[in-house]
């Protein structure tokens, strides 16, 4: 199976090379299509970072990032990115970008608004929606795009209770079944990571630490014996 992405010996270097900040050092990593991966770890330890190499935001200092020519990814951060349009003219905005009419990016606006329950309020502006709508907003542009690869950096993480259920279980739905994306996320919530992930990868410092099927991570004995500082991570007790 042709990997997604295929990191090798990549780092990731910030500031004037003297004082340069590393963000992350040295990764090998393999990402296979269907996986669904979290991203763990203290803040500052590289999720973001990682997260914005893969989507080419970020650019290697060092080593190599190799991904598909024609991989079709998407990125939904924290705060979702709106722009001052509509509910659908913002979800719209991206399949105009990427080639469609206007009408018809409007037409599969809807259809994607549709599809997270937003369809009723399509014509309000995105801006006055709360936190929980406007995140199902970004995942609708998203989806609209029929990404392959779906990254997600905390995408839940300043929502309220009702809010991050909804939005967890649409990107189940778009992880699981018929045509299901791969996804990569960075999550400080465990439950998440269990719910969601097949495998987890804990950085620290910028380096990969662990990186283990989700049950083999939060079972106890390997990850204690093989991963001692992600074991203290699991249990909340990592200085």
């Amino acid at each position: 199976m042709t990997p997604v992405f295929k990191l090798a010996a990549a780092s990731v270097h910030f500031g004037r090379p003297a004082r340069a900040v590393r963000a992350l050092s040295e990764l090998t990593l393999t990402i296979h299509p269907g996986e669904r991966v979290a991203l763990v770890g203290a803040n500052g330890c590289g999720k973001s970072t990682l997260l914005r190499l893969l989507h080419g935001l970020a650019t290697p200092s060092a080593g190599r990032v190799h991904c598909g020519s024609d991989l079709r990814q998407a990125m939904l951060f924290q705060k979702p990115h709106l722009m001052r349009l509509s509910v659908q003219g913002n979800v719209a905005l991206g399949l105009w970008l990427r080639g469609a009419s206007w009408r018809e990016a409007k037409v599969l606006a809807l259809a994607a608004l549709a599809r997270v329950g937003l369809a009723g309020l399509a014509g309000r502006n995105a801006r006055q929606l709360s936190g929980g709508q406007q995140q199902r907003v970004a995942l609708a542009r998203a989806w609209a795009l029929q990404p392959e690869v779906l990254l997600l950096d905390e995408p839940t993480a300043s929502l309220d209770p009702h809010a991050k259920r909804e939005v967890e279980a649409l990107i189940e739905e778009f992880a699981s079944g018929p045509g299901a994306m791969t996804l990569i996320f960075a999550s400080h919530n465990l439950g998440q990571v269990k719910r969601l992930a097949s495998r987890v990868i804990y950085l620290e410092q910028g380096r990969v630490l662990a990186d283990l099927p989700v049950d083999a991570f939060f079972s106890g004995p390997l990850l204690q014996q093989q991963y001692p500082a992600a074991h203290l991570f699991v249990k909340g007790e990592l200085v």
